[in-house]
């Protein structure tokens, strides 16, 4: 905790006063463009890889990345997606796993997660993503972590639209959906394409994406 207070103490005296124009300005508002879904995990800082402001990004984090399929049932993610798409009206939802996901982890290794129920029953939402490897690779190892991840952001795109709020905005083109993966070691961030059915550099991705616009 020292460390926290002490970390509030320099915001207050440097960027707080740097930025009170900001703050001021997002007192009573927020316009966010972008819903961003990542992991729980201590190491990912969604404003610090994508150099935002507070303001512009919606943050969502739990374990996995994870969004559950559309039910009667309210959640916090079913309330914060719906929130976020009909009243702030955001334009972009991105999905962004990371490298040395623990959650994948968990889901690939049911039994390392078998003492924690509440755990066990969250990551039941990566089962298809998880059936996939397995069809494509038979016994899974280490080796297939990056594989699962990837297919278990794809799998959260597609619970995702399951959601009618998300549904309706997808089917009037004022929403678009990305699925990102971070590389924690190399600090890279990969981008699904549709088109070549494969992650790819987001480099590459966005750079060819906004020139054809």
């Amino acid at each position: 905790m020292e460390k926290l207070i002490s970390g509030l103490a320099k915001f207050q005296k440097t960027d707080f006063q740097k930025n009170k124009a900001l703050f001021k300005e997002l007192a009573n508002k927020q316009e966010p463009e972008t819903l961003f879904i990542t992991c729980s995990d201590s190491r990912i800082d969604p404003n610090l890889i994508t150099q935002t402001d507070p303001g512009e990004l919606f943050i969502c984090r739990n374990a996995g990345n994870i969004v559950p399929p559309h039910s009667l049932a309210t959640g916090g993610m079913t309330a914060s997606i719906e929130f976020a798409v009909m009243v702030l009206g955001v334009r972009h939802v991105v999905i962004c796993g990371h490298t040395d996901c623990g959650a994948m982890k968990g889901a690939m290794n049911p039994e390392s997660v078998a003492s924690l129920p509440h755990v066990s029953n969250w990551l039941s939402n990566c089962s298809a993503a998880l059936e996939i490897v397995k069809a494509k690779n038979g016994e899974l190892s280490h080796e297939h972590l990056a594989e699962m991840t990837q297919e278990n952001v794809l799998m959260q795109i597609k619970h995702l639209a399951t959601h009618p709020s998300v549904a309706s905005k997808m089917a009037s083109n004022e929403l678009d959906i990305h699925g990102w993966v971070y590389d924690i070691p190399n600090g890279e961030v990969s981008c699904y394409d549709p088109i070549q059915q494969e992650f790819i550099s987001i480099q590459k991705y966005y750079d060819r994406f906004y020139k054809s616009k």
